[in-house]
């Protein structure tokens, strides 16, 4: 038989063939899935490894080799955990986290805008200012501020055992803070503007301990370059109205486990539910990990990645 008969045979066995014969194809026939990410890039915090614990330093290099190690997408850095910020240190990290495929993402700083002292303000938004330009010099897009606490509290452990309520100053209330804060924000986001990194308000403590306070805040600065650090486990009541509340405005979340117990306290969490809120608003951004329990990093973390995997890369 010569090609063209062959070919003519072919078509016409085909064309004779049942339509159910023609549409039953094998599983692995199946037309290919898009590729697309199905949900959140899952980051985790260095503080994850480290929790403050001034006994046993953790380094941010140790930290970025066992994110690689346990199969994380990327890597938040504590700047509170760093022990050199030389420029060499710096691009050395970034070698590192790119040859382990991992971004670095985030920045977490600290800084207190809420002080009836002007020039504690000063000094706190020129902090502010050097930690963007870090930032920028890591090639880190977002980091997370905070409006800072009144300090009545003796330490941090009185503040956590008090539910994170603190009493202002002698003399002052909360409503004096607010403007304080807005204006050291405000000072700080021309640099924010010029370096293209985006600062995230936590609903932490402070005047950020409530959702009011945290869109009060946003709404006033008003600008793209401030967003909100969106904290699973800094609402300790009725979180997940709250949540619901700053979804709208985030732009960075971190998200808390607390395996072997918390270290001041511990929130049952549901993941799910969180996960299918944020897709509700329609956040695309990373999901960075902030353990927090008492169990070892070594076992809890991936343990963590396991949990937040599969909410947050739901259909």
């Amino acid at each position: 038989m010569n090609r063209r008969n062959f070919l003519l045979q072919s078509t016409a066995a085909a064309a004779a063939l049942p339509a159910a014969a023609l549409t039953t194809m094998p599983a692995h026939a199946a037309a290919p899935v898009s590729g697309a990410r199905p949900g959140n890039p899952i980051g985790v915090s260095t503080y994850s490894f480290w929790h403050f614990d001034e006994q046993n330093p953790v380094k941010i290099e140790d930290c970025i080799t066992m994110a690689g190690e346990m199969g994380f997408d990327g890597v938040e850095i504590l700047e509170a955990q760093m022990h050199r910020k030389d420029n060499a240190y710096l691009q050395s990290l970034k070698r590192q986290a790119m040859m382990a495929g991992l971004a670095i993402y985030g920045l977490s700083t600290h800084q207190t805008f809420l002080s009836p002292k002007a020039d504690i303000r000063q000094k706190n938004i020129e902090i502010t200012i050097a930690s963007i330009e870090l930032a920028y010099a890591l090639g880190i897009p977002h980091m997370r501020v905070n409006t800072g606490r009144w300090g009545t509290s003796r330490d941090f452990d009185a503040l956590m055992a008090n539910r994170g309520i603190e009493p202002p100053l002698p003399g002052y209330k909360d409503e004096d803070g607010f403007p304080w804060v807005i204006e050291c924000f405000e000072k700080c986001l021309p640099t924010a503007e010029k370096c293209g990194v985006v600062l995230g308000l936590e609903n932490h403590w402070g005047l950020a301990r409530t959702p009011e306070g945290v869109l009060r805040i946003h709404k006033a600065i008003n600008s793209r370059w401030f967003g909100v650090t969106l904290d699973m486990g800094n609402f300790l009541e009725d979180p997940y109205n709250r949540l619901e509340a700053i979804a709208p405005v985030a732009t960075h979340v971190h998200a808390k486990t607390y395996y072997g117990g918390g270290v001041w306290y511990t929130l049952d969490l549901d993941y799910d539910r969180i996960a299918r809120m944020l897709r509700k608003h329609n956040y695309r951004g990373r999901v960075s990990l902030e353990f927090e329990g008492k169990e070892s990093p070594k076992t809890a973390v991936p343990k963590s990645l396991a949990v937040l995997r599969k909410a947050f890369n739901a259909a």
